[in-house]
């Protein structure tokens, strides 16, 4: 969460100071259990202990009542695999390499999953049952149990344990029309929602539309099942005498359900709950208060330093996360910020980067040439986001909602969270936040420059210049240019006038991902880049993929032609490179060209069936 280069200002080390408990120093207690249930996909806001007055939790706002409530919590990417990776390991996803959804490149092997540290001290773990864990491993094999029945109970006797119960019922899929049938048929869900959907209180980002207010009252039942599945947990823990000897996590895997929540860096898909609730023997006297609500900013990245303190284990120095609670706990800087986000989510590059402090959030978008609305496949099973797509294409939308699937998004964005929640004005264009943008954009490119971000290396690069090592030792060589990829990336993305021949001179530099910043400049600009058509032109016989696409989708803004269409269909067939043959398939996607894509081709790559460049010809060849 914390860039390295940020001096800690105040080091809170409990073992050392005034404590109740230090493993170390009273050997006779032994570990604590530890216990974490998982949600998915539920943002803070749904629940009642933050603030939902139609929410129906009472299990998780009980456990709110007497743990501690963090309100300031989030997930350093808004998606469960990126951010489970994070997890797993207390280091950044744009770190690793792990930042593309289902993806399983290499990691170093020093990046070690925080289960491995509590198995060498004694730990029974199990996981029940989710793993997706978006590097390249055996996922299961990692716990002592990872499976539908793994269980703490299983452990040998006298082994403390740590256990995972994650619970899917809340997922997105949730919305989905076949999945509410069938919940209902269960009996999961009533047959008519609890609220009346003319009584939800519709948050100000959404149009007023019949779909949204259905799908937020079918939602809070949906939540209702999920903390009857949480209390049951509790129950568990409680029958088998073990509360006393436990502390439980609660959390969710990042924000969601409705459109602009899941898969985005705004605090809708990031702003996660988070209780955490420590028995009276494991409690520390710098712990916060029972029934406490704590401001501190924490995220994910946090929480693999924060268990290993809480076992009283080491926390290995290249762990990024700083521990929040335990023997070895920290308190945050006064100028911290959380690091958030966003690539590719499935089939669909985006590239989305912000910070937040609970009480402002920087946004910063590096493909302002596309849509904010997502151009997935898969959250258009929700009713909401089709309603949404089907009135935007009407043009019939008040303006600050209409805005969201425009071709041409803003750069920057600033929200001043604590009184716009919903992050409806954007104050970074107005002149008196001109400071705080300033501020909170430097120390965005500053966590992106120390955590060595790999977002920055476009995911088409990696087969062509690290095929057989981790991304992670490539752009580590003392050769990358990381400040001025940093600077050409925003000079890219934020399109000003004045830096045209700065990007013109960057199409023909010697570093190739120098180049493709470039190229996205002009992408931006539209037809505004006519200027620069021999330079994109040379990029059309550049040696590496994503230069070739990028250039030619910027030529065809500038003037369409049957070359730049051919130059593109031909990417679209490369085995080699899936991540390129995704971009081109994306790239046709967005300009409007998928039927000129031959039929032969489409079916060529689904037959290879092959991650995402089969996804995209077997929705493009339906289309069809």
């Amino acid at each position: 969460m914390r860039s390295r280069i940020v001096p800690m200002l105040l080091l809170f080390v409990v073992c050392a100071s005034t404590t109740k408990v230090c493993l170390s120093d009273r050997p006779e207690l032994g570990r604590p259990n530890i216990l974490w249930i998982t949600s998915e996909d539920n943002s803070a806001h749904w629940l009642g202990c933050y603030g939902n007055q139609q929410a129906k939790t009472p299990r998780i706002d009980g456990l709110a009542d007497s743990g501690i409530t963090y309100l300031n919590a989030y997930a350093n990417a808004p998606v469960c695999a990126v951010a489970r990776s994070t997890i797993l390991t207390g280091v950044h996803a744009v770190t690793m390499g792990t930042q593309h959804m289902r993806s399983r490149y290499p990691i170093p092997e020093r990046f070690r999953p925080y289960v491995s540290y509590l198995r060498e001290a004694g730990y029974y773990c199990t996981n029940n049952s989710k793993t997706d864990y978006n590097f390249k491993g055996h996922d299961a094999s990692y716990w002592n149990d990872s499976s539908n029945s793994a269980h703490y109970r299983n452990r040998p006797a006298d082994t403390p344990f740590f256990a995972v119960f994650n619970i899917s019922t809340s997922h997105e899929s949730s919305l989905f029309p076949g999945k509410i049938k069938r919940n209902r048929k269960s009996g999961m869900l009533p047959d008519t929602p609890r609220l009346d959907p003319k009584a939800i209180e519709l948050p100000p980002l959404y149009p007023d539309l019949p779909e949204f207010r259905r799908d937020v009252a079918i939602y809070h039942d949906v939540l209702t099942a999920m903390d009857l599945q949480v209390g049951a947990v509790l129950d568990e823990l409680d029958e088998a005498g073990l509360a006393d000897d436990t502390i439980v996590f609660y959390y969710s895997d990042h924000g969601g359900i409705l459109p602009r929540s899941k898969r985005y860096v705004h605090d809708t898909g990031t702003h996660i709950p988070l209780i955490v609730s420590t028995p009276d023997k494991w409690r520390q006297d710098g712990d916060p208060a029972r029934s406490s609500r704590v401001d501190e900013p924490v995220a994910f990245v946090d929480f693999a330093p924060t268990l290993l303190s809480l076992a009283g284990i080491d926390v290995p120095k290249h762990m990024q996360g700083r521990p929040f609670l335990g023997s070895e706990r920290q308190f945050p800087p006064n100028d911290d910020h959380v690091f958030l986000y966003a690539d590719r989510f499935d089939e669909t590059y985006t590239m989305w980067r912000a910070v937040a402090n609970g009480e402002y959030r920087y946004v910063h978008n590096f493909y302002r040439h596309l849509p904010a609305a997502s151009q997935n496949s898969y959250p258009y099973g929700i009713a909401s986001w089709q309603a949404w797509k089907r009135r935007a294409r009407s043009d019939d939308l008040p303006e600050t909602l209409q805005r969201f699937w425009s071709k041409r998004q803003p750069a920057a964005r600033l929200f001043q969270t604590s009184v716009d929640p919903w992050e409806i004005e954007n104050l970074a264009f107005n002149a008196e936040y001109l400071g705080r943008t300033t501020q909170m954009r430097q120390a965005l490119q500053q966590h992106m420059f120390s955590n060595r971000d790999l977002g920055l290396l476009p995911e088409p690069f990696w087969p062509e210049l690290a095929a057989n090592q981790p991304i992670y030792n490539y752009v580590r060589q003392a050769d990358f240019p990381w400040m001025k990829v940093i600077g050409i990336a925003f000079a890219a993305s934020e399109g000003h006038k004045g830096r045209f021949d700065f990007l013109k001179s960057g199409l023909e530099d010697s570093h190739p991902v120098i180049r493709y910043w470039a190229a996205v400049g002009f992408l931006g600009m539209g037809e505004n880049a006519a200027d620069a058509v021999l330079g994109l032109e040379q990029l059309l016989g550049d040696p590496h993929a994503a230069n070739r696409i990028t250039a030619a989708h910027a030529l065809y803004l500038v003037e369409p032609s049957d070359g730049v269409v051919g130059a593109l269909v031909a990417e679209l067939d490369n085995e080699d490179n899936g991540p390129a043959a995704t971009l081109a398939f994306h790239t046709m996607y967005q300009l409007g060209l998928a039927d000129r894509i031959p039929n032969a081709l489409l079916d060529r790559v689904r037959q290879r069936n092959h991650g995402y460049p089969a996804r995209w010809a077997d929705r493009l060849k339906k289309r069809k």
